[in-house]
C-alpha cells in the first residue's frame, strides 16, 4: 500500500514503525509495565528498587528471547489464558471502584484536557501504537481470515470490518472502565506517573496484597506473551531485509536493546516515545485513509502531495518538541489546530487538493 507513495518511502515507514512496535518503544514498554505491577511488592520490602528493575529485566527478557528462539505451545496457550484474565480482573476492580469507591471524582479536568478533552484523548491514543501494529500486522488477521476458508477479498474484507467493529466496541467499553477507575483514583493518587501504577494501586486498596499480587500475576504474562511475540515478528522482518545478520543474531540484538531501554523506567519511555509517535502517527492516520478511500492507487500524485506535508509538518513539530520543547516554530505553530497536536490536517488537506490539481493538468496535456 505505502508503495503508492514510493518505494523509498515504503521501506522507511515500514523500519520506523517495525522499529516503533519493536525495541525503541513497544517491546521496552512490555517489561517495564510488567515491573510496574510488581514493584509495590519490593518496595514494601525496603529492597533498592533500582536494582531489583535491572534484575527483573535480564530475566524478563532472557526468558522471552529464549521463548522466541525456540518458540514453543507455551506462547499459544498464555495467549488463551492471559486476554480473559486480564478482563476478569479489569471487571473486578472496576466493580469494586463501583461498589466501594475508593476517592472522589474530581472537581475538574487538567491540562490538555481542560480545553479540548476529545483531542487531548485522541492525541494520547498515539501512545497504544494501534495504528502503527495494524498498519505492519493487518496481513496477520487477513491470512487468519483466508485460512478460516473465506477466500474472496470482498468476504475477507467484510469479515474484518465485522471483527474490528467487534473488537472496537469491546476496547470502547474497557477503556471506559478504565477511565472510571482512574477518575476515582485520580483523587486518591493525584502523584501516580501513569496508568499502571494507578491500576497496581486501586486494586491494592480494594484486595490488599493478594490483589496486587494477582494483577502482577496477570499483567506480568500478558505483557510477557507479548514481547516474545513481538521480539519473534520484529526479528523475523530484520532478517529478511537484512539477511546479513541471522534471525537469532536479530532476535538477540532487540532482546538486548529493550532491556536496557526498559530500565528507563516506564514513565521515561511514555515521554520520549510521544515525539517519536507524534512524527509518525500523522503519516500513519494518512496512509490508513488512502487504503480506505477506493481507488486511491490511480491518484498517486495526489496521495504523494498530501503525505509530504502531513511529514513535513509532523516531522518538524516532533523534533522540535524532542531537542527544543517550548521553543517557538512560526510555521508550525500558526497552523489551524496546532496549539492540541493537529497541525498536520490542514496542510495534509491542501497537499491533496494541489496534488489533485496537478493530476488534472498533467490529464489535460496527456502527461502521467
Amino acid at each position: 500500500m505505502l508503495d503508492r507513495i514510493g518505494p523509498r518511502f515504503s521501506r522507511i515507514f515500514t523500519m520506523l514503525a517495525y522499529l516503533a512496535i519493536g525495541p525503541l518503544l513497544a517491546i521496552p514498554r512490555t517489561a517495564s509495565t510488567s515491573f510496574e505491577m510488581v514493584k509495590p511488592l519490593f518496595a514494601a520490602s525496603g529492597a533498592q528498587i533500582g536494582l531489583v528493575q535491572l534484575v527483573f529485566s535480564i530475566a524478563f527478557f532472557a526468558a522471552a528471547l529464549a521463548l522466541a528462539l525456540h518458540p514453543a505451545r507455551i506462547v499459544r496457550l498464555m495467549g488463551k489464558v492471559t486476554g480473559p484474565s486480564l478482563i476478569v480482573l479489569l471487571v473486578i476492580m472496576v466493580g469494586a471502584q463501583v461498589v466501594a469507591p475508593a476517592g472522589d471524582l474530581a472537581d475538574q479536568a487538567q491540562g490538555a484536557y481542560v480545553q479540548a478533552p476529545a483531542v487531548a484523548g485522541f492525541v494520547q491514543g498515539y501512545q497504544t501504537l494501534d495504528l502503527l501494529a495494524a498498519l505492519a500486522f493487518g496481513v496477520v488477521i487477513t491470512n487468519s481470515v483466508h485460512a478460516m476458508g473465506v477466500t474472496s477479498p470482498k468476504a475477507a474484507a467484510a469479515q474484518v470490518a465485522r471483527s474490528g467493529i467487534v473488537a472496537g466496541a469491546l476496547m470502547a467499553l474497557v477503556y471506559c472502565a478504565l477511565a472510571y477507575l482512574g477518575a476515582r483514583m485520580g483523587t486518591v493518587a493525584p502523584a501516580a506517573e501513569n496508568g499502571a501504577e494507578v491500576i497496581s494501586l486501586s486494586a491494592t486498596l480494594h484486595f490488599g496484597v493478594t490483589g496486587t499480587a494477582l494483577t502482577a500475576a496477570a499483567f506480568l504474562i500478558a505483557c510477557f506473551n507479548v514481547c516474545v511475540g513481538l521480539v519473534s515478528s520484529i526479528g523475523s522482518y530484520f532478517a529478511e531485509t537484512f539477511p546479513r545478520l541471522s534471525y537469532k543474531g536479530w532476535a538477540i540484538v532487540i532482546a538486548v536493546v529493550s532491556c536496557v531501554l526498559s530500565n528507563a523506567g516506564l514513565t521515561a519511555i511514555l515521554a520520549y516515545s510521544l515525539p517519536v509517535l507524534m512524527a509518525l502517527y500523522p503519516m500513519g492516520i494518512c496512509a490508513m485513509v488512502m487504503g480506505l478511500v477506493t481507488r486511491s492507487s490511480a491518484h498517486r500524485v495526489m496521495w504523494r502531495c498530501g503525505m509530504a506535508c502531513v511529514g513535513a509538518v509532523s516531522v518538524a513539530g516532533a523534533v522540535r518538541d524532542a531537542l527544543a520543547p517550548g521553543a517557538a516554530l512560526p510555521l508550525i505553530d500558526s497552523l489551524p489546530a496546532a496549539g492540541i497536536g493537529l497541525g498536520w490536517i490542514v496542510p495534509g488537506l491542501v497537499g491533496l487538493a494541489v496534488g489533485a490539481l496537478v493530476e488534472v493538468a498533467l490529464r489535460d496535456n496527456g502527461g502521467r
